[in-house]
């Protein structure tokens, strides 16, 4: 699933204030989300999808939540859990190369 935040469109509506370009990417994999909270299912306002890319000067910068991390704010976490966290890290990571490698 992929959804668009458009960070500097809606700062401008909401506050009218200028920043710099920046858009949250909501970029779950529906399989491993459901798989998460099926886990856990407290685990959805933590699901690590957002990916966000954002201008920095002349450059862009492409930044990610490390799934692995849920499964630190969760102490009770389950194995299942965390190997979920784990393949999400790894699809993440490599989409995350990809973009750089681009």
């Amino acid at each position: 699933m992929l959804t668009e935040i458009d960070i500097q469109a809606t700062l401008k509506t909401k506050l009218d204030v200028d920043v710099e370009p920046q858009v949250i990417l909501g970029a779950c994999r529906p399989q491993l989300a459901h798989a998460a909270m099926q886990a856990d299912p407290s685990i959805a306002a933590l699901l690590p999808c957002n990916v966000v890319v954002r201008a920095d000067g002349a450059g862009t910068v492409v930044e990610a939540f490390d799934p692995r991390a849920m499964t630190a704010m969760v102490p009770q976490s389950s194995a299942g859990l965390r190997e979920i966290a784990a393949d999400a890290r790894t699809r993440l990571r490599g989409a995350l190369e990809t973009v750089e490698n681009a």
